[in-house]
């Protein structure tokens, strides 16, 4: 079983026959990043075409039973997040309809304070706020997990503490490893997964150590390291793979709505745009190349297929659906 914890596309044909050359099972779809209600509906609508007319490739995706679905007819289960809860806006209300909708992930932050908790790059990190805790409450009841790829170090070890279910890193590795603002610390990860939670490795290359020249060897011996550290059922893969986005994407998702001025984030003013992926992860046909990689660094059958799968699927079955009053 392979499940991707994070993708955001420029979806396409090629894209979606990609994914079923790389027996991709299922995928989490960033569908907003600062879009209104509104125009994340908007959002879901298109999906919904792309399911009807590929059909044969692509599914929806809303509990783990569609997994199997999925498996069993050869197609690949789409499940859909927030990078941002924009489309929330500030209508605690809303967060039921979007999990109706769909919705199975929603960051509290994308770099920025937001309502909820305060974002990776901000200067002062004040914690979940007073509707954050609400908020998380919410989400909690309806089964809409928290996602905190994005946030800073006290609002994410708040949440994994709120939550009164397990939360989620999608897409970020070990600051120990790579420091960027993005990666996360010890506590934060410990917090997270010793709270039940999961953590997504990403393979954007802001992310990796060495960058886009980062090894195979190298990414695999620090997703054993972490499955020593912190237990493997809590690990996945979270790609993060932006595949075939032009670079003006990137300026949308850094700079959003909330600033007149280019916010390059982590990248530089040299390169504003997308980096290269490593040689050996430049699309979804790549996954078993990660596999073979866990194996050389000497993790077992059943570790490397946890990994890649089998967490985030017990993980989708246990935290998609409503709790129990």
């Amino acid at each position: 079983m392979r499940i991707d914890g994070l993708q955001y596309a420029n979806w396409s044909e090629k894209i979606f026959r990609q994914l079923r050359e790389g027996r991709v099972d299922a995928v989490h779809v960033t569908i907003a990043y600062h879009e209104t209600f509104r125009e994340t509906v908007l959002n879901f609508e298109q999906w919904n075409r792309w399911f009807e007319t590929y059909g044969d490739l692509i599914m929806k995706g809303t509990s783990a039973r569609d997994i199997d679905v999925a498996r069993d007819t050869n197609r690949t289960a789409i499940f859909f997040g927030f990078q941002n809860p924009s489309p929330m806006e500030d209508d605690i209300g809303l967060i039921e309809i979007l999990h109706t909708l769909g919705a199975r992930f929603m960051q509290l932050t994308y770099n920025n304070q937001s309502l909820l908790a305060s974002g990776c790059y901000e200067a002062e990190d004040t914690g979940i706020t007073r509707m954050g805790k609400q908020v998380i409450k919410e989400m909690n009841r309806v089964g809409l997990v928290v996602d905190m790829s994005h946030s800073a170090d006290r609002s994410t070890i708040e949440a994994a503490d709120v939550s009164e279910r397990p939360i989620a890193i999608t897409h970020a590795n070990p600051f120990e490893w790579s420091p960027a603002l993005r990666n996360k610390k010890d506590d934060v990860l410990r917090a997270v997964t010793q709270n039940g939670g999961m953590i997504g490795f990403s393979l954007y290359p802001h992310h990796l150590k060495d960058k886009s020249a980062c090894t195979l060897q190298s990414f695999c011996e620090m997703v054993a390291r972490a499955a020593d550290t912190y237990g493997v059922t809590h690990l996945g893969i979270g790609s993060d793979l932006c595949q075939d986005q032009p670079d003006s994407v990137v300026e949308w998702m850094r700079t959003g709505r909330w600033s007149k001025e280019i916010d390059f984030g982590e990248g530089s003013a040299a390169s504003p745009g997308f980096p290269e992926m490593p040689s050996w992860f430049q699309d979804n046909r790549d996954f078993g190349t990660i596999e073979a990689g866990l194996r050389d660094v000497g993790m077992n059958a059943d570790e490397v297929a946890a990994i890649m799968g089998g967490n985030w699927y017990r993980f989708f079955d246990e935290n998609f659906g409503a709790s129990v009053p």
